[in-house]
């Protein structure tokens, strides 16, 4: 008898999760309307127009700030999906929270999600002169922070003071061990990934130029959280970003959790899990906002 990798919890969690979303051929919508499917009640928050990008503004009293791309393998999710995480890094680290409403695949393929998250980030620093900014996301929004990050790093955006990449999706290969042994099973799988990336790319696109992971040189980046659960296909592709990172000298952490699945964050107050990654994370936000910036 094989003994199942996730927590009784995070088992019991995965599988209503997974009994709810259906497989990549229902397309787009099915698979969006099941993302939204148990929201409830959605707070009130700040919206803006940031240079033409909607965001959702969740305004703190300390001076960081947090620049967040929600996951979804850039077709699904929005803002509404992804505010009670929002809510808690904000609670937790007093920090002025920018979600931002990028535009979505297949209407709008790759780098239309990248370049809303570099124009947000763009107006978060006009908006917030001096203080510490950072790029957050999950999933496909990890992708997008890791990318507007290279593109700050290059010139186009302002100085990035660190980026939280929480499970990303990084390379468009999949070539990890952990693609094959969860590819199934556990709620994100390999196949909804690389429907996913079909989606972002198209035919005609240069998936590698998508693919954050795959950059010529990742020196020169900021300080670097990488959130892992440990059973996800998406798992190895963030530990090799992880090592090319701290070999190119960039200060570097990652926080496996185990008995986990992909997405598990969104659990918090019902897998402790969920509720110390988010505290690690808001602890990591607060003191890497308080450390000066290295210098060239």
């Amino acid at each position: 008898m094989t003994t199942d990798p996730l927590t009784p919890a995070a088992r019991a969690l995965c599988d209503a999760m997974t009994a709810g979303f259906p497989g990549p051929e229902a397309g787009p919508e099915a698979l969006r309307a099941a993302a939204r499917a148990r929201l409830g009640d959605i707070p009130p928050a700040s919206s803006a127009s940031a240079h033409g990008v909607p965001v959702r503004v969740y305004e703190g009293t300390a001076d960081l700030v947090v620049v967040f791309a929600h996951g979804g393998g850039w077709v699904l999710c929005d803002p509404d999906t992804h505010d009670r995480t929002c809510r808690a890094l904000a609670s937790r680290t007093g920090a002025t929270v920018v979600s931002v409403d990028y535009r979505r695949a297949p209407e709008h393929r790759f780098p239309a999600a990248e370049d809303d998250v570099c124009t947000a980030l763009r107006w978060a620093a006009d908006r917030c002169p001096g203080r510490p900014l950072f790029l957050a996301g999950d999933s496909s929004g990890g992708n997008l922070a890791a990318a507007a990050a290279l593109r700050a790093r290059d010139g186009d955006g302002p100085r990035v003071a660190g980026q939280l990449l929480v499970h990303p999706a990084l390379d468009h290969r999949m070539e990890g061990r952990s693609a094959h042994d969860f590819a199934e099973g556990y709620f994100h799988t390999t196949a909804h990934m690389r429907w996913y990336w079909r989606q972002y790319v198209g035919p005609d696109g240069d998936p590698t130029a998508a693919s954050p992971g795959l950059a010529a040189e990742v020196s020169g980046l900021p300080p670097t959280l990488l959130v892992l659960a440990d059973c996800d296909p998406l798992r190895d592709e963030g530990l090799a970003y992880a090592r090319r990172l701290s070999a190119a000298g960039v200060r570097t952490e990652v926080h496996l959790h185990t008995g986990v699945f992909h997405g598990f964050l969104g659990g918090a107050g019902l897998l402790p899990e969920a509720d110390a990654a988010l505290d690690a994370a808001a602890a990591w936000l607060s003191t890497a906002g308080s450390v000066p910036p290295r210098t060239a």
